[in-house]
């Protein structure tokens, strides 16, 4: 009896890939309006991205860390957090998101989310982006604030390749930081590099046209 052939894998990227995410200068503005130093915000609210960026507190721990440290008001909280989330989605990269979109529907591609992440971007980016319509299952969106690991750990990457039941040599992961890419390459992924969107369709076209061609080199 033939064994059924290992599904290929996409596994994208969110921050900087399929959302285009400038830096905004809030927080600069923010030391301004407060009359802090440079940089301060960042130093007084380290622990606090971080512990966020892992689940270990919610949103409302979040807000109240914000309100302590930075001894705000209810609608200066309010302020600073809807500064935070403009900034964290950004824009749509509308032809990759209209790219993947169409290649949801194709039964011989497994396509995942891989994001490095911050407690509550899941409900957002679904409503603002529905960037849970791009994968068959809710769970194959993987938020490191829902695992608890961030990349470049090795153990983000084998968490994702569990969650979609896929090889690791079968995938694509797709990211605009150079040492996710390469941590991806070190787990046995493909890789692409994200600057900009003709290169990665053109990378992305060249994964899916050699489906089950095994060990060829990545870009």
């Amino acid at each position: 009896m033939a064994t059924a052939p290992h599904p290929t894998c996409l596994l994208l990227d969110i921050g900087g890939v399929l959302e285009l995410t400038p830096d905004t200068g809030w927080l600069t503005r923010w030391a301004e309006r407060l009359g802090l130093a440079p940089g301060t915000v960042n130093c007084l609210l380290g622990e606090t991205w971080h512990a966020g960026s892992v689940g270990d507190i919610d949103e409302g721990e979040v807000r109240a860390r914000v309100t302590a440290a930075l001894h705000l008001d209810t609608p200066q909280v309010d302020a600073f957090m809807a500064d935070l989330w403009d900034e964290y989605l950004g824009s749509p990269n509308v032809e990759l998101l209209s790219y993947v979109r169409e290649l949801s529907d194709r039964q011989d591609l497994r396509i995942g989310i891989l994001s490095n992440s911050f407690v509550g971007a899941r409900e957002r980016e679904a409503d603002r982006y529905r960037l849970d319509a791009l994968v068959e299952r809710p769970e194959h969106l993987v938020y490191s604030h829902e695992i608890g690991i961030l990349k470049p750990d090795p153990r983000a990457f084998a968490v994702a390749c569990t969650t979609l039941q896929v090889r690791p040599e079968d995938c694509l992961f797709v990211d605009d930081a150079a040492p996710n890419v390469e941590a991806a390459r070190a787990a046995g992924m493909q890789a692409h590099l994200f600057t900009d969107n003709a290169g990665t369709l053109t990378r992305i076209a060249a994964h899916l046209g050699r489906v089950g061609q095994v060990g060829q080199g990545a870009a």
